[in-house]
């Protein structure tokens, strides 16, 4: 058995939905600037999604359900960023 990840599962799982909602646009570099993880670390989050994805029916996730998880992602950078002290 693995060490537990310091992450949430919906932290994750946003994680994976920003990513994937920039439709390519942006790298793994910038979303994880914007998330303060490593690139290597929402790599493997994305790999092991589609993994899981592939194992399940198609349409399961909707763009409704995306647009959701992208929101609040957002509202969590934007909180996390007002809650650190200024460099």
């Amino acid at each position: 058995m693995g060490r537990q990840s310091p992450y949430p599962e919906e932290f994750r799982k946003d994680a994976v939905a920003l990513y994937r909602a920039s439709g390519g646009k942006r790298t793994y570099a910038a979303v994880t600037a914007d998330l303060g993880i490593t690139r290597e670390t929402l790599r493997t989050w994305v790999r092991k999604d589609t993994g899981r994805s592939a194992s399940e029916p198609l349409g399961r996730v909707s763009s409704r359900d995306q647009s959701v998880a992208l929101m609040r992602s957002l509202s969590q950078i934007i909180a996390a960023r007002s809650r650190r002290p200024a460099r």
